[in-house]
């Protein structure tokens, strides 16, 4: 689990393909934009990518993004699944309760939240700043569990 369930959302995006499994809670970035203005575009791809350097930050995933055999079960509709390859919801501005920081990171309340590769927050800024894209703000330090409570405020657009 890398979501809590207390959320406030007050802006998603829903524009954006799959194309691998994901646990929901961390922070994607466009990984291939589409052209124009076409909804549909299959091109238009989000990823938690290892190395965030080059790449604008969208928002929090707010679905799990799994791989099932869909001819054998169906998507567990109480967990908020999405088939890989189809459209996931993200969240662009509001707060979240996730676990999706990097391991053994001090957190406090205040401090900026920046991404640091595979969907993870951290506290620290790379030497250089557009290779850790700040994200939002802690609200929050982590409980026993590691979750932290975190507002994501990017503009909606930002990537494309």
């Amino acid at each position: 689990m890398a979501l809590k369930p207390y959320r406030r959302v007050l802006d998603t995006c829903i524009d954006f393909f799959t194309d691998a499994v994901m646990e929901r809670g961390g922070v994607v970035v466009l990984k291939t934009g589409g052209s124009g203005s076409a909804e549909d575009q299959g091109e238009a791809v989000i990823a938690y990518q290892a190395n965030p350097s080059g790449y604008q930050p969208l928002g929090i995933l707010l679905q799990e993004v799994v791989d099932k055999d869909l001819t054998q079960t169906h998507l567990n509709f109480f967990k908020d699944e999405v088939q890989m390859g189809s459209k996931a919801a993200v969240m662009t501005k509001g707060v979240v309760v996730t676990d999706m920081i990097y391991p053994g990171l001090t957190v406090n309340a205040g401090d900026t939240a920046f991404l640091i590769g595979s969907g993870l927050l951290s506290t620290n800024q790379s030497s250089s700043p557009n290779s850790t894209p700040e994200v939002g703000v802690f609200l929050s330090s982590k409980d026993e569990n590691g979750f932290a409570k975190v507002s994501v405020n990017l503009p909606t657009g930002q990537a494309l």
